[in-house]
């Protein structure tokens, strides 16, 4: 039996992908979602509630812990990460399983070059070295862990990303795409079925706990290559992308929390912003999915999705 927490794109993934391989699955929210699947059995929980996780966990081969924070901010993050990730490695440590964590490239110290696993993770200020902080606490706690690096989202459930609800659905509208910072620049985005495929896998290898690894990520593409790699799933002419300049964005931070929150991570669109996941791909015997195949299948969710609305 495995234990997820979490039902977004991530968590969801991940338990789809157990359920279909066989395996019994919990998945802990506070509100009781989840995947539908015989497999999966959905329990309200709340992963801060050190009693209640103890015996959610009680059994578990493994623990997938893929919760975010409740909004898109620095200080959301801080109230709220670092506790549940505390409770979550103390009942791991005392159950004697592996935590997998998903993890972003915030921490990167050098986001300039190409990131691989052996790269400085060193990253401060803000959600930045709020993610810093995250992984070295998972390095320092007696649980075993494993954190899985990704790109920035895409795939079946992912909504709120710059490659979800803000491209896709205007995409399949035939409208213009606006995108932050610039549509030349190169930049990696990480299928989510594949983030969930290399966590499950790195589960099962302890010969890999308390690292960190690189999902498997095809290669950098531009924001506009992107969409028109969602017009081409969805049999229609390459979309108009146009770029929201980093000024804008830097100057509506002025009068706006949430967009300071935004033009915070406004480096990683002005600038090449590319991930290398060749070593992990090699170490955990995966590949990406092709691209014109995550692509269909995104598009094919995000049909679905509009239809039943």
């Amino acid at each position: 039996m495995y234990v997820v927490t979490g039902a977004g794109p991530v968590g969801s993934a991940v338990a789809e992908q157990l359920a279909d391989q066989g395996h019994e699955v919990r998945v802990l929210t506070r509100s009781g979602s989840g995947p539908d699947h015989a497999l999966i059995q959905r329990m309200r929980v709340d992963v801060s509630d050190p009693s209640r996780l103890t015996e959610a966990v009680r059994g578990a081969e493994a623990i997938f812990h893929c919760i975010h924070g409740s909004k898109y901010s620095a200080s959301a993050w801080e109230a709220e990460l670092p506790h549940a990730e505390q409770v979550v490695m103390d009942a791991a440590a005392a159950a004697g399983v592996v935590v997998v964590f998903p993890e972003s490239l915030y921490s990167y110290s050098e986001p300039d070059r190409d990131m691989t696993e052996a790269g400085a993770r060193e990253a401060s200020g803000g959600k930045r070295g709020i993610r810093t902080q995250l992984l070295k606490a998972r390095e320092a706690h007696a649980a075993k862990t494993v954190s899985v690096v990704a790109g920035d989202f895409f795939g079946p459930r992912v909504r709120m990303a710059h490659a979800g609800e803000r491209m896709v659905p205007l995409v399949l509208k035939g409208k213009t795409v606006q995108v932050l910072g610039s549509a030349a620049q190169l930049h990696s985005f990480t299928y989510v079925p594949d983030l969930a495929a290399a966590m499950i896998a790195a589960a099962r290898r302890p010969d890999l706990w308390n690292s960190v690894l690189h999902a498997p990520t095809n290669p950098a593409l531009t924001q506009r290559g992107l969409a028109t790699a969602y017009a081409t799933a969805a049999g229609l002419p390459a979309p108009k992308v146009t770029a929201i300049p980093g000024w804008v964005v830097r100057g509506a931070g002025l009068v706006s929390k949430d967009m300071r929150e935004v033009a915070e991570m406004l480096y990683q669109f002005e600038r090449p912003f590319v991930m290398d996941s060749a070593e992990s791909q090699r170490l955990l015997g995966l590949e990406p999915t092709p691209l014109p195949e995550a692509a269909a299948a995104t598009v094919q969710w995000w049909k679905h999705t509009v239809a039943a609305v």
